[in-house]
């Protein structure tokens, strides 16, 4: 399950060498995950709103490749990877706009809690039908 989504390096991304300040990836990988969401119909909004539950990021990895720079324009691929356990997993690879050169790739993780931060250890039933109805385990 892929979703890919294109972005513009805006001058607030960027640092005193004109490449994009490290930390500003993980707002891509976000975008990335957002629009994957809108394509595969989950949204971690609506997981707290209807479901009572949130899904903080438990882990993130960064491998950077090459910069990008003030203007460029890059293609976010953001991929879900299928677990058992009670956790939601994205990998996540930064292009060029032509798909020409990696610049980033990632992970992340994240988990459930309630609304105390308690830590689901069993997958929540809306997200196992939810992977169900896509053919996941």
């Amino acid at each position: 399950m892929v979703n890919t989504t294109t972005f513009r390096v805006r001058f607030s991304e960027v640092d005193t060498m004109r490449i994009v300040w490290h930390g500003n990836y993980l707002k891509y990988f976000e975008d990335g995950r957002d629009a994957w969401g809108a394509q595969y119909g989950i949204d971690f909004l609506q997981v707290y709103e209807e479901h009572g539950l949130l899904a903080p990021l438990v882990s993130t990895d960064l491998k950077f490749k090459y910069p990008l720079r003030y203007g460029d324009s890059g293609l976010i691929e953001t991929t879900f990877i299928d677990s058992v356990a009670a956790k939601a997993i994205f990998r996540y690879r930064i292009f060029d706009e032509h798909r020409t050169q990696l610049k980033v790739e990632g992970e992340t993780v994240q988990v459930f809690t309630d609304m105390d931060y308690n830590l689901q250890l069993y997958t929540p039933a809306f997200f196992e039908e939810w992977k169900r109805k896509h053919g996941l385990r």
